[in-house]
């Protein structure tokens, strides 16, 4: 049921961002011709929508761009905000000399039009301006898209177990480029970052290229579990369970690290280790 349910996300997510395209470049378009209207100059409305699908057309190459950065650098991690910051400036860029050429292309060269469209520094700031609205609405989407990808998996289901032997130890990339060989009993727990994973081992933290659902149904069922929908953890790591607000409970681990045990995934906790109370 899972994987059905997987796969229909991969023609549901394409669509739903051809629809969001499609409605805004008609919006847009049908907004330009009344304002226009009221300036006393009529504009007519393939025109007006011909310059919009100029823009939604970059935009929309641009999608897949927007969700690499949201999976490498995830916007919700504050310490990424800067590198964001720097792809916003880029995107406008891009944006803007991509729906440029596009309207040459077709006013200029394909309808032999007079059409008007400056490079300028006054241009670029203009055209920054608007794009600091469509890339924050752009990596809202991929957040609620994923999200809502993520609610449709049943939470309180285990993990399908995988068909030969958990992993004992694997090879993780270290910055710098070398690999390291990290023992899976010694990964202390494992934070979700869109499509990486954060392993901590004693201290050192450790990226991979594995969803958090993914590297839970490679890792041992009975060593590792999870506990909230951004945390998996060696249950062997686990030294404090303290009552927390809203009836979650509150983890303590033996590096010092604390995680919230949501509700949803307490069931789950106590197959492992009854709590007491």
């Amino acid at each position: 049921m899972t994987a059905v349910r997987e796969d229909s996300w991969r023609w549901k997510i394409p669509a739903a961002w051809a629809a969001i395209l499609i409605v805004s470049c008609l919006t847009q378009s049908y907004i330009t011709v009344i304002d226009d209207a009221r300036r006393g100059r009529i504009t007519p409305f393939d025109w007006s929508f011909a310059v919009q699908a100029t823009s939604h057309i970059v935009v929309a190459a641009l999608v897949p761009a927007v969700y690499w950065m949201q999976r490498r650098f995830p916007v919700t991690r504050p310490r990424n905000i800067a590198v964001h910051a720097v792809a916003l400036v880029v995107f406008s860029i891009v944006h803007t000399l991509g729906m440029a050429l596009l309207r040459r292309l077709w006013f200029v060269d394909i309808l032999g039009q007079p059409f008007h469209f400056p490079i300028t520094l006054e241009r670029l700031g203009y055209e920054f301006s608007k794009d600091i609205f469509t890339y924050f609405v752009m990596n809202a989407g991929v957040i609620a898209m994923d999200y809502l990808r993520q609610r449709q998996k049943p939470p309180g289901a285990a993990p399908v177990p995988a068909a030969s032997a958990p992993p004992e130890r694997f090879a993780v990339r270290k910055r710098g480029g070398s690999e390291v060989m990290v023992d899976v009993a010694d990964i202390d727990w494992v934070e979700a970052s869109g499509n990486y994973a954060i392993l901590h081992v004693g201290g050192e933290t450790f990226e991979i290229r594995s969803s958090l659902a993914r590297l839970e149904g490679e890792l041992d069922p009975k060593r590792f579990v999870r506990v909230h929908k951004s945390h998996l953890v060696n249950i062997a790591r686990v030294a404090e369970v303290v009552p927390w607000v809203s009836g979650d409970w509150r983890l303590r681990l033996q590096d010092g690290a604390e995680l919230n045990l949501s509700r949803r995934y307490r069931a789950r906790f106590e197959a492992l280790a009854p709590v007491k109370a």
